[in-house]
C-alpha cells in the first residue's frame, strides 16, 4: 500500500486575499485538507497566548496540522534584525499553535553575486533558502546539526538555480520535513532558458516520477502546495559566462538534467493575470481577478494532487 501523503497548502498561495489565520484554517477545513503552513507572523492578528491557543484549537477540531514559518534570518542578507531577535518570537508563536516545524530562509539570488558568494551567507546563518542548490543546503544542514535543522523542500525555487526538482528531491529527501510543492514551465531562450511558476499540472515537472520518489524517501514529510501564479517568465542566462560566477561549484551532471528538462519543456499556453502592480494602485477589477486566480489555481492543484498524484490517501470524504 502506498505511503499516505498529507496534503495542505502554504498561506502565501492566497496572499491577495489577505486572510488571517482564522480564515485560512476555515478555508483549509472547507477543502478537507490535513495540514496548512502559516508561513509568516503576519498571518496572526495577535501574539497573545489566549489568541494563539484559540488558533491551535481551531485547527485541531477538524484535524488540521500546522506548520509554521517566518522570513529571512541571515544577518548578512536582508534580515529582520539579528537572527535571535527574529527567531525567538517565531519559535514562541509556532510552539503555541502546535506547529511541527518553522520554515525560514536565507535571502535572494543577489546574495550569490556579493563578495564571498553564497558560501559566506551560508556560514552566517542556518535556514532554508530559495536560492541555494540542494547540495549547498544539505551541507548547511549537516554542519548546523540535522537533529534540529531540516529542509522545506521547494519544487519551484530550483528553477532559479538551474536545478531539476527531481535532483533537489534526491539530495534533500533524507532531511525533508515539509514542502512547498509548485509547478513550473521552463523552455529554451536565446540566452539559455526561461522559467515561470504555474498551477500544478500546467508545467514541465515530471510529477509522477517525483511522487514515486517522494513516497519512498519522504514518508513522514508534509505535502504543502505553495501555489504562486501571476508572475511573468524569468530568463536564466546560462549561455553567458557571467551567470556562472554565481555557481562556482555547480555540478555538470546535475545541470545536464536541468538542460534535459529545458529541451523537452514548453512555455505556458494559457491566460494568466500578472501581478505587475501592487497595493492600492491596483484597480478593484484587477485585484479581484488576481484573488480569483490564486484560489482557482490552488484548488486546481488540490484536485490534481488528489486525483492524479494519489495525495488522496488521507483526504476526508
Amino acid at each position: 500500500m502506498d505511503t499516505p501523503v498529507s496534503p495542505g497548502f502554504d498561506s502565501y498561495s492566497l496572499r491577495a486575499w489577505r486572510w488571517k489565520a482564522t480564515q485560512l484554517i476555515d478555508y483549509a477545513a472547507s477543502q478537507k485538507l490535513d495540514s496548512i503552513q502559516l508561513s509568516g507572523l503576519a498571518d496572526y492578528e495577535s501574539f497573545e497566548p489566549a489568541y494563539l491557543a484559540k488558533i491551535r484549537e481551531q485547527a485541531e477540531r477538524p484535524g488540521i496540522a500546522i506548520d509554521g514559518g517566518i522570513g529571512c534570518i541571515c544577518p548578512s542578507s536582508k534580515s529582520n534584525g539579528t537572527p535571535t531577535q527574529y527567531l525567538e518570537p517565531g519559535l514562541k508563536v509556532c510552539k503555541a499553535v502546535g506547529a511541527r516545524s518553522m520554515r525560514c530562509y536565507l535571502g535572494a539570488f543577489a546574495d550569490r553575486m556579493a563578495p564571498g558568494g553564497i558560501d559566506m551567507h551560508i556560514a552566517n546563518t542556518v535556514n532554508h533558502s530559495g536560492d541555494m542548490q540542494a547540495r549547498e543546503l544539505r551541507t548547511l544542514i549537516e554542519e548546523a546539526g540535522k537533529d534540529y535543522v531540516a529542509a522545506c523542500l521547494d519544487t519551484g525555487n530550483p528553477m532559479w538555480v538551474v536545478e531539476n526538482p527531481l535532483v533537489t528531491l534526491q539530495v534533500l529527501a533524507p532531511y525533508t520535513v515539509t514542502t512547498h510543492i509548485r509547478d513550473s514551465v521552463v523552455f529554451e531562450h536565446a540566452r539559455g532558458a526561461a522559467a515561470q511558476w504555474v498551477a500544478l499540472d500546467d508545467g514541465c515537472v515530471d510529477w509522477k516520477a517525483f511522487m514515486a520518489m517522494y513516497r519512498e524517501r519522504c514518508p513522514k514529510a508534509v505535502m504543502q502546495l505553495e501555489n504562486i501564479t501571476g508572475r511573468p517568465p524569468q530568463v536564466l542566462p546560462y549561455l553567458e559566462d557571467s551567470f556562472w560566477r554565481a555557481f562556482p561549484k555547480a555540478s555538470a551532471g546535475e545541470f545536464a538534467r536541468f538542460g534535459q528538462m529545458v529541451k523537452s519543456g514548453h512555455p505556458l499556453m494559457a491566460p494568466m493575470v500578472v501581478e505587475d502592480v501592487s497595493g492600492d494602485k491596483q484597480p478593484p477589477e484587477y485585484a479581484a481577478a488576481l484573488k480569483e486566480q490564486q484560489k482557482r489555481d490552488l484548488e486546481k492543484g488540490f484536485d490534481y494532487a488528489k486525483r492524479v498524484l494519489g495525495a488522496g490517501a488521507r483526504w476526508r470524504a
